[in-house]
């Protein structure tokens, strides 16, 4: 299973955030740096479309691990929880399985 760990005192506004995502799922040159690219690129995480090096399937899926979560402002937190969710969704609309996993964790735990 992939594990992708992020370390959320990372993500203190939108342009960390998307730069974070962006070098470490390996988003291409052209990722728009707002949400709905970043679902269109989380999207694609079980295709070999180039619009992630991150790969998972459906009996593997991808873990993303968010350490110091309590260090992301709640406006990020709340809109990465809710695109996660519709990632999900999409996928699952179109006949796809699931393939991202969250997990959170708080600083010193």
């Amino acid at each position: 299973m992939p594990v992708i760990r992020i370390d959320g005192s990372r993500l203190l506004d939108w342009d960390d955030f998307h730069t974070v995502f962006a070098s470490t799922f390996g988003f291409p040159e052209f990722y728009g740096r707002n949400m709905n690219a970043w679902i269109d690129c989380m999207t694609d995480l079980s295709d070999d479309t180039g619009m992630t090096t991150v790969r998972g399937s459906p009996a593997d899926p991808v873990v993303l691990c968010l350490d110091n979560i309590n260090a992301v402002p709640a406006e990020i937190y709340d809109a990465l929880v809710e695109c996660s969710a519709f990632v999900n969704w999409r996928r699952l609309e179109a006949g796809n399985p699931a393939v991202l996993i969250l997990a959170f964790s708080r600083s010193g735990h």
